[in-house]
């Protein structure tokens, strides 16, 4: 009879543990971006590396403060894909990070495979943003647009403890 109690104490224990820890990695330390907080504008940068901000209609995000990558937008713009793709920076190598299930508008599946199809241009939204991470914004012909952060060769080399790549500006102290 004893050895029940404490088995049943263990499975008990591990299935508050695993709820308590799928709900931080899910749910907890995502907060929605209201549409009229600055975080909500859209910045892309021109090929003069220029930053400006387009219109963004519709805006529905989140973030979190517990890592920079955690960012991710849904959008509209009245923009045409040709004049975004003659004013503004393209970005090579765009590969959307998978956004929370409940936040459904964001599928980075489709946006990658958009992307490398020609169905969606992705555009450099700003370089080094903190330092190591990119903020990418992708436009599709119909308007749609979708930002998201990523880590950049530059923080894909220091993060890892390695030396910061020729080309790359000097990693800040403490990196």
């Amino acid at each position: 009879m004893n050895g029940k109690l404490v088995a049943g104490g263990i499975v008990i224990s591990a299935l508050v543990f695993g709820a308590g820890l799928y709900y931080s990695q899910v749910y907890a330390y995502y907060k929605p971006i209201p549409a009229n907080a600055p975080a909500a504008s859209v910045t892309v940068t021109t090929y003069e590396g220029l930053s400006e901000d387009i219109l963004a209609e519709n805006f529905t995000g989140i973030d979190a403060d517990t890592s920079p990558i955690k960012f991710r937008a849904c959008f509209t713009t009245p923009l045409s894909l040709p004049m975004m793709t003659e004013t503004f920076q393209p970005y090579e190598d765009a590969a959307p990070l998978v956004a929370q299930k409940w936040f459904d508008c964001f599928d980075a599946g489709v946006i990658g495979a958009d992307i490398e199809a020609g169905r969606a241009v992705a555009f450099l939204g700003a370089e080094n943003s903190p330092y190591g991470i990119d903020r990418v914004v992708a436009i599709y012909p119909d308007g749609r647009g979708f930002a998201w952060n990523q880590i950049n060769r530059c923080g894909d080399a220091v993060f890892d403890g390695d030396p910061t790549p020729v080309g790359c500006p000097p990693a800040p102290e403490g990196n």
